[in-house]
């Protein structure tokens, strides 16, 4: 896990391996950037702080663990932190006050954080103009964004562009680049093995170790594409319909394929399993993965539940018939995947199959379960399985994508008792 330094003397926060050396009593540490900015420090200017990753570490609490979700997909752009302690069946005093015994800010803080450090990083990385950034971000207005960018980094959007370095910029030929930083180890060959096993026809593909998949904003369409970077980021090219909110575009596909969530505390706790211990030591890169769209996922997971055999064939006609088509993208990418609305009004697939599916989609559509991530494990499960044809083990797959901690779709024994609260990490590295 990343920690920061934050120097007292010089009012400057730094990454660890920053080559400055300040006295170390006055050093005090931080777990996040915006604990360190929260309590007035700047970022460094040498190692800027605001290219690494950002992640939770695991050993937070799963509440604070799905908030921080809930966060990422852009609750607190529209609402505030009453709003989000509401969703999670909280007060909203309570739920400030996890996050600063465990984060060491607030939810508004660290929301106006990873905006801040998201832009900083639009303004190094790419050509975009500074009131594209602005919204790309999340920010609500250029005022709020200058405001934000002086109170964070001590300069003005203009003064932070007109210092980035030649480096930083990444060309564009069709699409905008971004670099996805993480914390190592992260196993990208695996994580790209786990989705290609599990694509979409028409929806995703893997050719040549780049995972491209269609998605849909605000009914138009757009292509992602990850690929392997540097040792410490991947790189992805969004060609979207517009830029605005771009920041949870990039964050959901974080989150997608596992980079939000760093399993420190899971990894330390499973090293010493003997069945799991051996597997996180031969890849300790293994993330648990995500959802850019969690019906899409919960679609997939029970119709390869349910269908022993020809699943791909299957998921493969509910595309064609239902979903969105999309033209000129190549990479056998054709249709962006239906929404709930759309299955439950139009999918007319006989038989028990397409009863479950049709079920399923009204019940997500009219709001009686909730896929976006909010829900405990404990909730989720008994609401999906309440559905004819679903599974506890599609129920827990669908869990473990939607950021479950211990939901385990394998059988369970006396050894995956063992592995509470981990199961999911656990699961993922038994399929390795």
């Amino acid at each position: 896990m990343t920690t920061y330094s934050a120097v007292r003397t010089t009012g400057i926060y730094c990454r660890p391996g920053c080559g400055a050396k300040p006295l170390a009593e006055n050093v005090e540490t931080f777990e996040l950037p915006a604990a360190a900015e929260a309590a007035g420090y700047r970022a460094c200017l040498r190692c800027r702080p605001y290219r690494v990753a950002g992640t939770v570490a695991d050993e937070a609490p799963e509440l604070v663990c799905r908030a921080v979700q809930l966060i990422i997909t852009g609750v607190l752009d529209d609402a505030d932190e009453a709003a989000l302690a509401a969703r999670l069946g909280l007060s909203a005093r309570h739920l400030r006050r996890m996050f600063n015994d465990h984060l060491g800010v607030t939810p508004d803080q660290f929301a106006r954080s990873r905006r801040a450090h998201f832009a900083r990083r639009l303004l190094d990385d790419s050509e975009l103009t500074i009131a594209d950034i602005a919204f790309a971000s999340g920010f609500g207005s250029l005022r709020q964004f200058n405001r934000a960018m002086r109170e964070i980094f001590r300069s003005t959007p203009r003064e932070l562009r007109e210092r980035r370095r030649r480096t930083d910029r990444l060309a564009a030929d069709g699409g905008l680049v971004l670099r996805m930083p993480y914390t190592p180890p992260y196993d990208w060959p695996a994580m790209i093995a786990f989705l290609e096993a599990r694509a979409i026809p028409g929806v995703e593909s893997v050719i040549d170790g780049v995972y491209r998949r269609t998605i849909a904003l605000d009914g138009d369409p757009g292509l992602l594409e990850l690929a392997a970077g540097g040792p410490e980021h991947l790189i992805l090219r969004a060609h979207l319909p517009y830029w605005e909110g771009v920041i949870h575009v990039v964050e959901r596909a974080g989150t997608l394929v596992g980079l939000e969530t760093e399993p420190v505390l899971a990894t330390a706790q499973l090293t010493g399993d003997p069945t799991i211990g051996p597997l996180i030591k031969a890849r300790p890169g293994i993330r648990v993965p995500g959802a850019w769209a969690p019906f899409e996922i919960a679609v997939a997971s029970v119709v390869r539940d349910l269908l022993s055999s020809g699943h791909r064939q299957s998921l493969a006609q509910l595309v064609e018939a239902v979903g969105t088509p999309v033209a000129g993208l190549g990479y056998g990418l054709t249709h962006a995947f239906p929404s709930a609305e759309t299955v439950a009004r139009q999918y007319d697939q006989p038989g028990r199959l397409g009863d479950t599916l049709r079920a399923l989609a009204n019940e997500v559509a009219v709001g009686n379960i909730k896929l976006d991530g909010g829900e405990p494990l404990e909730t989720l499960v008994p609401a999906l399985t309440r559905i004819d044809g679903i599974s506890a083990t599609a129920a827990h797959h669908i869990a473990l994508r939607l950021g479950a901690r211990d939901a385990f779709p394998g059988e369970p024994t006396t050894d995956s008792e063992a592995w509470r609260p981990w199961r999911a990490l656990a699961y993922l590295h038994l399929l390795q």
